[in-house]
């Protein structure tokens, strides 16, 4: 296991002190750290932070900075930045995202995120020395990401004796798309320095790519160069780790291989890989993932060797076309394997041109997990080699650094606390002597020891460690690495910590010895390190020390010369043993060696001393004779160990029971007692006379206990014998109350009911009752039951108490509880008092007495003892939501609640058990945990009897905290903390819990206040999702503890932390006590010096008192207080008065709970020699007179200005704030709109045309026949009989238009002919794009070609800037075509929405007000020709629609009451059809609306015989007309043949014309001017008119409100297509540089002509089209008042698109007016948008006739293609003779015989033609 490849995923903290008095170094940087690298040679660490390089000693000292940064710069913007190019440039960080060695060049690369990526390459000894750098190569120099977010990686190696750079990178959203590449670090063959190795070595993603990557590592392996990445797809969603793999010298990336790598176990998948390591290269490959969507890692190892074969599988199983199916090409949809030969993987390992390359596969390698952690996200890792063994060092998402030992399986042996909550950083990286570790955090690198070997003071915690660096070297006595122990080479004289072996004396012999006989002591050890004389051994036993004796392996050490006492109670001392080594005494081995005592040995058991001696492990003996225990002889006449059953001895007394109180003749036996001539016996002190049989004891009377245990001993000659005599003494009255109890006693006892006369009854021996005792009891007593009440169904359990209810439970033969029976549980039964059953059910409520039969003596309870059957009934239940986590407190109400007992019922809460707390009128319990959230019901079971709750309880999502401020809090709290969240509303108790441990180096911590915990429970909920707590006061040092703060809601615990960091606590501040206790106020203002003052206070949260009176603080700092005290002196605090020198109030400093009092407070008291009384008047009254008379001539001058100015001013501002309030209200209004119509989209998706569609709208809609073309419609009038022969003739035709020759021919000869029109052209075009559609990459060559020669024409003509001005030529008709096609998928995808969403806004903004349906003219509109010149006044209305057959439900729409019935018909339609396209929408005409204002129907017309009339003029019906109102209910019914008029009070749409005669006009809501009606004078009518445009003038503001509120729409659409930093589809990258190709080939400088060149081909041709008729590309209806702000908008954009600078003036045009503002923008967007492009990577002839394919494959089948070719031969029809004289005079046409292909193709269409 040495040789391993490591990729893991993690996040870790340094601690700046491991333990208490040994300091880590580090270094701190002003800004985030993100790259580190070491130079193994040097030492030398270089760090790569933002908006700098640092060049640091191995000690991380400063050698060098460098500043990078921030730089003026825009993501959107190439370099070199101009600010007048790129306005949008702003002061932005650099971020670093590479830090190479070249050690080679003895070079440093560096690239940053300014400037596109660019690179610098700097001198290794001096970084502030730039060797290169260039910023004006263009895009061929961007090599990082320019996105922060997105990670480059990168590795310097040699390729053909150069050195050159490898790259992966993911595409960021201003990225160029390169994903990996290929960099040259030499400038040769007119390339640069980080210009790509060839054109093709690189990955490029594609526009339209479904997925993002994210880079993890790069390495190399002898050939191969491999990439790590994360890619997540789309569609669908996807996370992905995959490991590419490419050769190093393929210029061309024909070996371009990726494939899965997977991390799973048995519970899913680990998809996202965070981290990479590489050791030696090779072998293994260890990975760690995070798993996605939870807060859990793992590692796994993958053998690289395997990695190899199975990627060498997939491509031979590509290759062969086996297994396809989880193969494919990046970026394509096509399954890109084929039959390429049986041994093409091994011939071509590095893949080659005609094989498919750029593959991928599914099917990778997957292996499990060899280490798992939850609860924390591994964020970086490192792999070590130490003496053979892999170590990892892991760093953690909870600050940890965790250290794992790789063997057969991963073993965490320790973790670190770095620094707390704060990141680890990517870079993990060992030192130049490998004895260090570089750990980064957010802004701080730490230098940590790798090992801590030293810190073990002893072998045990040495190999307890299992560290893999450590061991124990015997010799020295330490704990240290291999390499650091002399003596480590012999054998057992390094022991390694994991194998957890220490010396060991495993034996001794002897192994105990007398302390009377001491004598030499054998020792064995194990593991015993090879010893000589020389090593000097020595023994220490207790405080003796001798020189140890060595002998084949056993080590002889002398008996102590001093033997310590043997501890009372004891037979033994254990005596230490050590040995050491030399006159230095290191430590070897310890043991305890016991030293035994026999004279002690005889009395570990009471009275039994023969037999403690005798059965004692210990070689002692007991000396009968002399009555003394001794150590083991060769004398015969005593009692040898183990034969204790041979001492004199008494036993077995009899009886073993003795009454109280009741003399007793006891009899016990004797054994071995021929030792002794006994003389008389002592039984505790008494003496009597000794008789074997019998014995008399005295009476004892004990009444604290029933029974009393009694030792009786036997002694002769004052020595004390053997005793086994235990007898029990036993009281019958003790606890036996009753007759019952007292029957009840054990037989043995003897105990009677003696009931003497004039005497209590009681319980007594059966000797001391003198009268006959009573065999029977009396009658059972009931005294109380438990529970008083029970369900109707019974099943509960009831204990009846009281007494005599029998002496066994076979007495109780029957029971009853309300004369129902109730069933004997005989397990609960206890005896006399106490009898449990289990009642039975009762069909009603009901109350009765509990009866019970006890051996056939009834009893019966009291009156006041009664069992109560009742039936619960819960009602409802508090609060009525929780979350998941459970913990809330449920109340449940109802009637009955209390029966039975709190054991006797169950909540639940859906399946969930409710814990019952409270069991009363109310029944209160806590919910538990739920998996989802859902609403459940809440049941109670009583007994068995299920009773559900009328309401269900919510289980809502667990609360979530968003947002924390502040983030930190002094240790002495109150800091008030705002916590913002969601699901707040669920909790009812709040507290703020932190947890407090102190930092340790070790897993486990030896101290006992390692762990505290701290509880505030101040809190104040403002509302749903804002809780205000004040933090608890904890430590005074949170600095040395790890901090966890949690809110503790209910039983949910959440952590208050989010992604970035955590709530902390900091050491309270300290301040200055004043000097000499006193304090001047100066300048008003009293300062207070400290430190670390603002460190988690702010100047709104801390509080200052100058006695009991606030003091306004005005400035807080780190160091400094400032604050305004009262302007009087304040009074000193009551409490505080007796203390208080010269009554001077105390300066008080108040942060949260803590308080300061830092001296008091001396006011300047002195007084002026002038009486202030004096100087007011004196002073005050001249200033005074002055003033005023100034001020009166000052306003008689200004007062008319004044009133003028303020009269002006009132109006513009009235102007001003009218139009801002309209502009804010509308696009208020538009905003809340537009969000219903963007959820509308998300629901039914944007009605985008399919392609055949879009096609033919785009192609022939415009042309003559419109919607009836026959490319749309698609029927051909061929007999069938002819038609299989005209259709293999069109076929001929299709593929002698395939032929290049003929292609030019043909349009060369049309193009020549007089009467082949403008529009002729274009639909030729048309025709010819459809034909040749399934060959697009000829298409594009015809087009190219032409185009050729197209602008050599204008060229040579000098006027090169009228090239694709107007579409008067078949080519740029094509272009127009080819740009449509091209670009289908890029409006489908990005230019769509915005564009959908622009018309949409337009259309609801147009339709918010009156509209004109005569004169279409709209109040709110852009284009100042179609607004609505008077001030109709309009209310809007919602209406209830039902639609016929359409459900029982009204649908609200929103109209206006001047809206005509079509009007209101149309948006009826839009609103209950929306979610359907617009061409499956019922038309106006075709439906008929109904109103019904109470029980009559009335239908509703535009027209009809209650129109308004005025002479000729006939006014169309609205709403108002027909006096609709708010809230009216409509149907919309379709039109059926039975509708016709009723009576001759209205008429239907289709009678309409009956009212239309000739002299009628008609008008909706202005009336144009007539001067026949109006019958004025020439001169009334003149000045009418100038009113009458005066007034509309006035309404011209409406323009700025519409333009104001659509102006988001428009930038977005704008936006959306003028962006070169978002996906730019391939044609139009591909025509530009065709465009600039030529302008450089015909010598063109002139940037004017190429830009109006490439705004002809693509805004002007294509954007501009589509704009301005979005039913192109939508399934939509475009109104004419909408169609005129679009183009307004489509006019604004092809401003944007010119370079001519338009001076406006009043006379312009009102419509550039409303733009003028904007141009300049949209001016400088297109500029950008040319030159981003430009940069960008060119797109091969090969990339475009590849996405061109595509585009055929996917599309072709579905056009028109045999009409287009049958519509095309009529041309060929029409100019027959002119087509065939031209291919007879074209020698390349005669070559190939075109003319005679083409006479035979006519041949076998005449008929055709003559049939048409």
């Amino acid at each position: 296991m040495a040789l391993w490849i490591w990729t893991l995923s993690i996040w870790s903290c340094f601690c700046i002190t491991l333990s208490r008095n040994e300091e880590l170094k580090f270094f701190q940087s002003a800004t985030e750290l993100n790259h580190l690298t070491v130079d193994n040679d040097t030492g030398i660490v270089y760090l790569g932070v933002v908006n700098a390089l640092y060049q640091l000693t191995e000690n991380l000292e400063v050698i060098r900075i460098v500043k990078t940064g921030p730089r003026k710069d825009n993501k959107k913007c190439t370099p070199p930045i101009d600010e007048n190019q790129c306005k949008e440039a702003v002061l932005t960080d650099n971020y670093n995202k590479l830090l190479l060695l070249n050690k080679v060049d003895k070079t440093i690369v560096v690239c940053g995120s300014l400037f596109k990526g660019i690179c610098a390459i700097r001198d290794l000894e001096d970084i502030s020395k730039e060797k290169y750098y260039v910023d004006s190569s263009g895009e061929k120099s961007f090599v990082a990401s320019n996105d922060e977010n997105v990670s480059t990686v990168g590795l310097i190696t040699s390729l053909n004796n150069d050195r050159v750079l490898f790259v992966g990178k993911g595409n960021g959203p201003n990225d160029n798309g390169i994903i990996i590449s290929t960099r040259q670090l030499y400038d040769r063959d007119g390339k640069d320095i980080f210009e790509m190795y060839t054109d093709s070595a690189a990955v490029k993603s594609a526009y339209h790519s479904s997925s993002t990557q994210q880079f993890v590592a790069v390495f190399e392996d002898k050939n191969y160069v491999y990439f790590i990445f994360n890619q997540q797809e789309k569609q669908p969603v996807n996370n992905r780790t995959l490991i590419a793999r490419l050769c190093k010298d393929d210029a061309h990336y024909y070996s371009y291989f990726e494939m899965d790598l997977g991390c799973k176990d048995d519970d899913g998948a680990y998809d996202h890989c965070h981290s990479a390591y590489v050791t030696t290269p090779g072998e293994e490959l260890a990975e760690i993932n995070k798993d996605s969507g939870s807060l859990k890692s793992a590692m796994c190892v993958f053998s690289l060797r395997h990695i190899n074969e199975k990627m060498e599988r997939n491509r031979n199983d590509c290759y062969t076309k086996k297994n396809t199916s989880s193969f494919y090409k990046l970026f394509s949809a096509e399954n890109p394997c084929a039959s390429h030969g049986l041994n093409a993987s091994k011939n071509f390992p590095c893949g080659s041109e005609h094989l498919p390359y750029l593959l991928g596969s599914k099917n990778g390698v997957v292996e499990k997990p060899v280490l798992q952690k939850e609860g924390m996200n591994l964020t970086a890792v490192i792999v070590a080699v130490e003496n053979g063994h892999t170590v990892a060092f892991l760093g953690t998402s909870d600050g940890k650094i965790l250290k794992v030992f790789l063997s057969s399986t991963a073993t965490e042996y320790s973790s670190l606390t770095i620094e707390l909550n704060k990141p680890i950083k990517n870079d993990l990286v060992l030192d130049q002597t490998q004895e260090n570790l570089y750990v980064m955090t957010t802004d701080k690198v730490h230098q940590l020891p790798v090992q801590d070997c030293h810190k073990y003071s002893d072998c045990e915690k040495c190999t307890q460690a299992r560290d893999p660096y450590c061991g124990w070297c015997v010799r020295e006595g330490r704990c240290t690495k291999k390499a650091d122990c002399e003596t480590a080479d012999k054998e057992n004289h390094w022991l390694w910590s994991p194998s957890g072996t220490c010396m060991t004396i495993i034996s001794a012999n002897p192994q105990n010895m007398s302390r009377r006989a001491p004598t030499k002591v054998e020792l064995t050890v194990s593991p015993l390190p090879t010893l000589t004389e020389s090593d000097q051994v020595l023994c220490t036993f207790g405080e003796t020390t001798h020189y140890a004796q060595l002998k084949e392996g056993i080590i002889i050490c002398d008996p102590p010369d001093i033997i310590p006492p043997t501890p009372k109670h004891q037979d033994h001392v254990s005596v230490p043993l050590q040995l050491t080594f030399g006159k230095n005494k290191i430590f070897f081995a310890s043991h305890t060696y016991p030293f035994y005592d026999c004279e002690e040995a005889m009395n570990l058991f009471e009275n039994q001393p023969c037999y403690s001696c005798a059965s004692n492990r210990w070689n002692c003996q007991w000396d009968w004779k002399r009555h003394i225990c001794e150590e083991s002889s060769s004398v015969q006449d005593v009692i040898k160990q183990n034969m204790e059953e041979e001492c004199p001895q008494f036993l077995n007394p009899n009886p073993p029971i003795i009454p109280m109180e009741y003399r007793t003749t006891v009899y016990f036996e004797g054994r071995h007692l021929a030792y002794y001539q006994v003389s008389g016996l002592i039984q505790n002190q008494l003496s009597f006379g000794f008789h074997l049989n019998c014995s008399h004891t005295p009476k004892f009377s004990y009444s604290a206990n029933e029974t009393l245990q009694l030792n009786l001993s036997m002694r002769t000659d004052k020595v004390k014998i053997d005793s086994k005599l235990m007898v029990t003494l036993y009281n019958c009255s003790y606890g036996r109350s009753d007759c019952s109890l007292c029957l009840a006693a054990h037989r043995d006892y003897k105990c009677v009911w003696c009931e003497e006369d004039g005497k209590p009854s009681k319980c007594v021996y059966e000797k001391l009752c003198h009268a006959p005792p009573t065999n029977t009891c009396p009658h059972p007593e009931i005294t109380r039951i438990e529970p008083e009440t029970g369900p109707l169904n019974g099943r509960i359990l009831l204990t009846i108490m009281g007494s005599n209810l029998g002496i066994t439970a076979e007495d109780v033969k029957h029971i009853t509880v309300a004369d129902e029976e109730c069933v004997f549980k005989e397990e609960f039964y206890s005896v006399s008092t106490r009898i449990v059953c289990q009642v039975g059910p009762m069909n009603e409520p009901k109350q009765g007495q509990i009866e019970v039969d006890i051996d056939g003596k009834l009893g019966k309870s009291p009156s006041e003892v009664l069992f109560t059957y009742q039936e619960p009934h819960p009602s409802q239940i508090r609060p009525q939501s929780g979350p998941q986590a459970g913990g809330t407190t449920l109340t449940i109400t109802g009637t009955h609640l209390a029966t039975g007992s709190k054991k006797d019922v169950q909540v639940s809460v859906g399946s969930q058990p409710c814990n019952v707390t409270e069991f009363e009128d109310e029944i209160v319990c806590i919910t538990g945990p739920n998996s989802k959230v859902e609403n459940v019901p809440v049941t109670m079971n009583y007994g068995g009897a299920i009773i559900t709750v009328p309401q269900h309880f919510s289980y809502r999502e667990n609360p979530t905290v968003t947002k924390f401020l502040p983030v930190n809090s002094f240790s002495s709290g109150g800091r008030n903390i705002t916590v913002t969240g969601t699901g707040f509303e669920l909790i009812q108790s709040f507290s703020l819990v932190v947890h407090a441990e102190r930092m340790s180096q070790t897993l486990k911590c030896a101290c006992s206040s390692c762990f505290l915990q701290f509880e505030g429970k101040l809190v104040k909920r403002l509302n749903e999702t804002t809780v205000v707590f004040s933090s608890p006061p904890i430590l005074e040092d949170p600095e040395n503890y790890n901090i966890t703060t949690i809110i503790l809601m209910d039983h949910y615990h959440l952590v208050v932390k989010n992604e970035s960091h955590s709530f902390t606590y900091v050491a309270d501040p300290t301040f200055e006590n004043f000097t000499d206790g006193i304090k001047k106020q100066v300048n008003k203002l009293i300062n207070a010096k400290g430190s670390n003052l603002n460190k988690a206070m702010t100047i709104d949260e801390a509080q200052a008192f100058v006695g009991d009176e606030s003091c306004n603080i005005k400035t807080l700092t780190e160091t400094d207080l400032y604050c305004e005290p009262p302007e009087v002196q304040p009074q000193p605090k009551k409490r505080q008065k007796r203390d208080t020198i010269n009554n001077l109030p105390e300066f008080i400093v108040k942060f949260g709970l803590r308080e300061w009092i830092l001296g008091r407070v001396e006011y300047d008291t002195r007084v002026s020699d002038i009486p202030l009384n004096l100087i007011l008047p004196l002073v005050l009254i001249p200033m005074i007179a002055i003033i005023i008379i100034s001020i009166i001539c000052y306003r008689r001058k200004s007062q008319q200005a004044e009133r003028e100015y303020e009269k002006i001013k009132s109006q513009l501002e009235g102007l001003e704030e009218s139009v801002r309030d309209r502009c804010k209200k509308e696009f208020t209004d538009l905003m809340i709109e537009m969000e219903d119509q963007t959820n509308d989209i998300n629901e039914a998706g944007i009605p985008v045309l399919d392609y055949k569609t879009y096609t033919d709208r785009v192609f022939f809609l415009p042309s003559k026949d419109g919607e009836k073309d026959v490319m749309i419609t698609g029927k051909l009038d061929i007999p069938e009989a002819r038609r299989q022969t005209v259709e293999q003739a069109l076929n001929q035709f299709s593929n002698l238009l395939n032929s290049k020759s003929f292609l030019i021919n043909f349009i060369h000869t049309l193009e020549n002919q007089r009467e082949f029109s403008a529009r002729a052209k274009v639909y030729f075009a048309s025709l010819l794009t459809v034909a040749l559609h399934g060959k697009l990459e000829y298409y594009t060559d015809i087009m190219r070609t032409l185009f050729l020669e197209l602008m050599e024409q204008y060229v040579v003509a000098k006027n090169p800037k009228l090239m694709l001005r107007r579409s008067e030529t078949v080519v740029e008709r094509m272009l127009s075509n080819w740009m449509s096609i091209c670009l289908y998928q890029y409006l489908k995808d990005n230019a769509g929405e915005p564009l959908y969403k622009l018309f949409k806004a337009i259309k609801h903004q147009v339709e918010k007000g009156p509209v004109d349906a005569v004169l279409k003219k709209a109040k709110y509109t852009l284009n100042d020709t179609g607004l609505l010149g008077d001030d109709v006044e309009y209310t809007q209305l919602t209406v209830n629609v039902y639609v016929q057959d359409g459900g029982t439900d009204s649908i609200p729409v929103k109209v206006l009451n001047c809206d005509t019935i079509s009007q209101v018909k149309e948006k009826i339609i839009d609103q209950v059809y929306r979610n359907l396209p617009c061409s499956q929408w019922p038309k106006a005409e075709s439906v008929v609306l109904e109103w019904r204002p109470g029980s009559t129907a009335q239908i509703l017309s535009d027209l009809d015989l209650t129109s308004q009339r005025d002479g000729r003029w006939k006014r169309i019906n609205t709403l108002m007309h027909y006096n609709v109102r708010d809230g009216a209910t409509l149907i919309l019914s379709k039109m059926g043949i039975s509708q016709q008029p009723e009576d001759n009070q209205q008429d239907v749409p289709g009678e309409r014309h009956a009212l239309l005669e000739d002299e009628n006009k008609v008008w909706h809501l202005v009336r144009p001017v007539d001067e026949i009606d109006e019958g004025k004078s020439k001169r009334g009518s003149v000045k009418e008119k100038e009113r009458t445009k005066a007034i509309t003038e006035i309404y011209l503001t409406r323009l700025l409100s519409v333009k104001g509120t659509l102006q988001q729409f428009v930038d977005n659409f704008f936006h959306s297509v003028l962006n070169s930093n978002h996906v730019v589809p391939p044609a139009v990258k591909y025509f530009f540089d065709f465009l600039d190709e030529q302008a450089e080939k015909h010598d063109i400088k002139d940037e004017d002509t190429i830009h109006i060149w490439k705004t002809n081909s693509l805004p002007l041709r294509f954007w501009v089209n589509i704009l301005k008729n979005p039913h192109f590309i939508f399934d939509v209806h475009v109104h004419e008042v909408v169609d005129a702000s679009l183009s307004v908008i489509a006019q604004t954009f092809m401003d944007a698109c010119t370079r001519t600078e338009h001076k406006l003036s009043r006379d312009s045009p009102s419509n550039k007016l409303l733009y003028a503002k904007e141009i300049s923008n949209y001016k400088k967007m297109v500029e950008d948008y040319y030159k981003g492009i430009r940069q960008m990577v060119p797109v091969s002839d090969q990339d475009m006739n590849t996405h061109l394919a595509e585009i055929s494959r996917a599309h072709t089948d579905s056009l028109n293609t045999l009409v287009a070719l049958h519509q095309l031969y009529q041309y060929t029809n029409k100019y027959y003779d002119e087509i065939i004289n031209a291919l007879e005079e074209d020698p390349a046409a005669q070559k190939m015989q075109l003319a005679f292909r083409l006479q035979q193709i006519a041949a076998a269409l005449e008929n055709k033609v003559t049939d048409l």
